[in-house]
């Protein structure tokens, strides 16, 4: 090997190495921070050691969370602290076992476990004596009993009978969104309509977009917020737009006051613009004129091309979220603190594109578009508004409607994992009896479609029963009573009667 190969492969072999020791640094360096923050829950794991198995791993759980929270933000180490602290939980747990055992046998499951695991959780927190636990458990056996429905009540006629009746009390206009004069927003029977329906876009979709701790109270802080949401286009800041065929230029004059009201400049307006690959290297800005921007039109284009163009041009969007067209900033005043805040409303909804700007709280922020929240935050999430807005709905008219209702109702457009509307193109239409479906709507094309597909009926809803005139199996039709004649006994006969 030549001199110089043998100095590279020394060079190589150190980098090597001076990489390899860097490694083992770096991995000493994570694994001493994961040990740090593995110190409370080490010794917390070393006091549950004395938990003894009577209590169940829920409470487990709970016990394992407040000590580490208590190691972690009040600094409590030690061992016989946390021990005594332990012995309390123990002691609380069993007594919640047992005051919680007496309903085991009346509730479900589920139901049961979170009654104690909360009971347990709130004893320790708000400190609840025994006759208070006592009459909270006796109050969730007095509600689950009452919720509970009768073994064949025909739940989805009464929730169909419930909502359809005080529905035909409902109005039919769009009212004035509450405190904003400019906004329009459906109400009544059309809301309630394209809701059932599973409409892709609301009549008059709208958001309300709560701001964080820093920008809720300052109104010049909202008003930020509220000029980064809304969409800003060409033709909302401009005064005049005037074509110059002799010229062969498109002469923009902007609005002084609107470009203020928007926070924008003819800087950074000729920026946006100059993005587009057709403009590039045609806009000038006036010398004379602060507020002009000059465009060069193509060569060749008439009066229509150019009317075209300039359209175009105006439909350019300059800044903000896509279909969001207004957001109107709106003082509100917290009930619990009487301190005002403010929140957005907003003509048009995009909930996604929202919830990643800065300063917007996400936890508050609502949309009335079902469809968007079940795109971004999940199914659970559009169950939820679609209970919520059909309640706002009825009670917005003065409607008592029973929210479990509601809730079937919602169930029942969105168990399949999207939202189905409730019509012939979702839950009425994918129906398994052919007689059912017939009866909604459109019926010959689906007796036509059966009959090709060679479907069969086996008659077990409530519908077809209908049809054919037999008891729907709801309520006492749902016992089939039998009879077996060899089995029954034959009383003797007495002598002289």
């Amino acid at each position: 090997m030549s001199p110089k190969k043998s100095k590279k492969a020394k060079k190589s072999s150190k980098r090597r190495a001076k990489g390899k020791a860097k490694k083992r640094k770096a991995k000493k360096k994570v694994e001493e921070i994961i040990a740090k923050v593995r110190e409370p829950e080490l010794l917390v794991e070393e006091v549950l050691k004395k938990v003894p198995e009577d209590v169940p791993a829920k409470l487990r759980e709970i016990i394992r969370e407040k000590l580490i929270h208590i190691v972690v933000s009040e600094k409590i180490t030690d061992l016989k602290v946390l021990k005594s602290l332990l012995n309390e939980y123990i002691i609380k747990a069993r007594e919640i076992i047992e005051i919680s055992d007496l309903a085991r046998e009346v509730l479900s499951e589920k139901i049961y476990e979170g009654l104690f695991t909360t009971l347990f959780d709130k004893s320790i927190e708000l400190n609840i004596d025994k006759d208070e636990m006592v009459r909270i458990r006796d109050d969730v056996i007095r509600t689950y009993m009452e919720s509970l429905v009768e073994p064949g009540e025909p739940v989805g006629t009464v929730a169909a009978q419930s909502i359809g009746e005080p529905g035909t009390q409902m109005t039919l206009r769009t009212f004035h969104y509450a405190g904003v004069r400019e906004l329009n927003v459906t109400l009544g029977l059309p809301r309630l309509i394209e809701l059932v329906d599973a409409r892709r876009t609301p009549e008059t979709p709208m958001m309300e977009i709560h701001l964080s701790e820093e920008y809720r109270y300052d109104r010049e802080k909202a008003v930020e917020i509220a000029r980064r949401v809304e969409m800003t286009k060409l033709e909302n800041v401009v005064e005049s737009v005037d074509i110059d065929l002799i010229a062969l230029q498109l002469i923009i004059r902007l609005d002084p006051d609107m470009l203020s009201d928007k926070g924008l400049t003819r800087e950074d307006i000729v920026k946006t613009l100059s993005k587009s690959k057709t403009l590039s290297g045609r806009i000038k800005q006036d010398s004379d004129d602060p507020h002009v921007i000059i465009i060069d039109l193509p060569k060749g284009y008439d009066v229509i091309k150019a009317q075209k163009f300039r359209d175009r041009i105006l439909k350019t969007k300059l800044k903000g979220i896509k279909d969001i067209k207004k957001v109107i900033p709106q003082k509100r005043r917290d009930p619990e603190t009487g301190k005002g805040y403010y929140v957005l409303i907003t003509d048009g909804s995009n909930l996604g594109a929202v919830l990643k700007v800065d300063g917007v709280d996400p936890t508050k922020t609502r949309t009335n578009s079902i469809h968007e929240i079940e795109n971004v935050l999940g199914i659970e999430a559009a169950r939820e508004a679609l209970i919520r807005e059909i309640m706002n709905t009825l009670k917005e008219q003065g409607l008592d409607v029973d929210i479990r209702h509601v809730m079937l109702v919602a169930d029942i457009m969105t168990w399949s994992g999207t939202v189905r509307q409730v019509g012939r193109h979702g839950v009425a239409g994918e129906k398994p009896s052919v007689l059912a479906r017939a009866a909604f709507e459109v019926t010959v094309k689906h007796l036509f479609d059966a009959s090709a597909r060679g479907e069969v009926d086996y008659i077990r809803g409530v519908t077809e029963n209908v049809i054919i005139g037999q008891l729907a199996p709801v309520g006492t039709a749902m016992v089939m009573l039998e009879m077996n004649p060899t089995k029954l006994k034959v009383q003797p006969q007495i002598k002289g009667e």
